[in-house]
């Protein structure tokens, strides 16, 4: 499953490696694991602006780690005109909704963390995930639970880990080369 980050910098590569396991859904999505700094470190800036694409009815990547306060880039590379319907996942309230002709794109800023369900009107089947987070340390879990964060800036963090239901929260000292979490239970 294709899935971009557009998190590391050139210049991010000390700090922590962070492994864990978090627990499988019952419905088999991916579990998101997100490091929350708990500290006044300045994080890695994104290297590059994430995006997400249209090609053959699909959007590409299907989940898109995006951070708040920073640039989304949405494209069209497909033949046809489609639209990209993005709303909050929890509210329902909607982000935009915007139609793209062939070879345009669109700039998106997300201010809200969240999850957000992206579609596209004109074509039923195209669905995508965006996981908005202020933290540059997000991650989707393997399907036995196993998740890793390379880079991470050492302090304090909350890690939230949504894994359907009510998210798990634990507060962990990030420290040295690696580090391992379990975030199975509370």
């Amino acid at each position: 499953e294709a899935v971009s980050t557009g998190r590391t910098s050139a210049s991010s590569t000390t700090g922590t490696t962070v492994v864990g396991r978090a627990p499988v859904t019952d419905t088999g999505a991916k579990t998101i694991v997100i490091l929350e700094p708990r500290h006044s470190d300045p994080l890695p800036e994104p290297a590059t602006t994430p995006y997400m694409d249209q090609l053959s009815r699909n959007f590409i990547p299907s989940v898109l780690f995006v951070r708040t306060g920073h640039r989304t880039q949405f494209l069209n590379s497909d033949e046809e005109l489609h639209n990209v319907n993005v709303k909050n996942g929890k509210t329902l309230e909607q982000a935009f909704n915007v139609a793209l002709p062939p070879g345009i794109s669109y700039v998106h800023t997300f201010d809200q963390a969240g999850v957000y369900d992206v579609s596209c009107d004109a074509h039923s089947g195209m669905s995508a995930q965006i996981i908005a987070a202020s933290s540059p340390y997000v991650a989707l879990a393997d399907s036995n639970g196993h998740f890793e964060i390379p880079h991470v800036v050492p302090g304090m963090y909350a890690v939230t880990v949504y894994a359907g239901g009510e998210p798990i929260e634990k507060t962990v000292e990030v420290a040295g080369l690696r580090i391992e979490v379990d975030v199975t239970r509370q």
